[in-house]
């Protein structure tokens, strides 16, 4: 070095240093901000446009589209040829089928079945779909004390989970299991296809079930669905009791506390929470 001005390192200022937690930071903020779009591209119904995108998640349009693009190259995101506008893309779809079969859901639900026991001072109970016939697989007393699956059938045809879980059948489940006959439990039992169509329906327009003394003489009980992300019915939560406990006038209010209890199950295993 010939030690002239030109060759001497420039020392007017300080080596800016990017420490890793600098790095790690900002490594953290882009995934959050990748995830929140992909959140914010759930809600939407259909497509939309990068400009609605970073105006609903208060980002920078230059950010959300550098952020699509990365989700674009890992099938997460899908980008309309024609009008340059985003959908999520079907590596959700995989991916969401995925967690679908790791959630256990009776492990998510106790907590919940035991709380709902305890708030309403009744039997609280979790049902699936097994075969042609209703499966408790979570439930709890009146003491909150929770217990897993029962292993008892029930039938789809006298009880309010089962009600729940025909609604998401097609009619030609009702009328199928209809020639395999519907066992006559008490006097109160619907036995006739035609009825219980009937009752499916209403269960589908209400929302909710009902069943008084139709498979035990004197038990009636509610039930409530609980959906997947496709908006499926999954489970059947249900609050049962001795007819004295449970009468038409305390409907309104089960169905509330219920419905309280399915939507937080529900939003849990990341089902279709439906809005208010």
């Amino acid at each position: 070095m010939d030690g002239s001005p030109a060759s001497q390192p420039f020392s007017g200022m300080a080596p800016i240093v990017v420490t890793s937690e600098v790095l790690d930071r900002n490594a953290v903020r882009s995934v959050d901000r990748a995830a929140s779009l992909l959140l914010a591209l759930g809600d939407w119904d259909g497509e939309v446009g990068v400009t609605e995108l970073a105006r609903s998640l208060g980002i920078h349009k230059s950010t959300a589209s550098r952020l699509l693009a990365t989700l674009q190259k890992r099938g997460l995101v899908e980008q309309d040829g024609e009008s340059g506008r985003y959908r999520l893309g079907m590596a959700l779809v995989r991916l969401g089928g995925r967690a679908e079969k790791t959630i256990d859901l009776q492990s998510v639900a106790l907590p919940h079945v035991e709380r709902l026991a305890r708030s309403v001072g009744d039997t609280a109970m979790l049902c699936a779909l097994e075969d042609d016939s209703v499966v408790a697989i979570a439930w709890s007393d009146a003491a909150g004390r929770g217990r897993g699956r029962t292993g008892r059938n029930l039938p789809l045809h006298a009880t309010a989970p089962g009600k729940v879980l025909l609604a998401d059948r097609p009619e030609r489940e009702v009328i199928r299991l209809s020639r395999i006959g519907f066992a006559p439990y008490t006097p109160h039992t619907i036995i006739r296809v035609e009825m219980l169509l009937d009752e499916v329906a209403r269960v589908r327009r209400r929302g909710f079930a009902t069943a008084f003394g139709e498979y035990q003489p004197h038990v009636n009980g509610v039930a409530i669905p609980v959906v997947d992300h496709r908006g499926s019915i999954l489970a059947a939560l249900e609050v049962r009791a001795t007819g004295d406990r449970i009468q038409p006038s305390r409907v309104p209010a089960l169905v509330e506390s219920i419905r309280d209890a399915a939507a937080a199950i529900t939003a849990q295993i990341g089902g279709a929470v439906a809005s208010a």
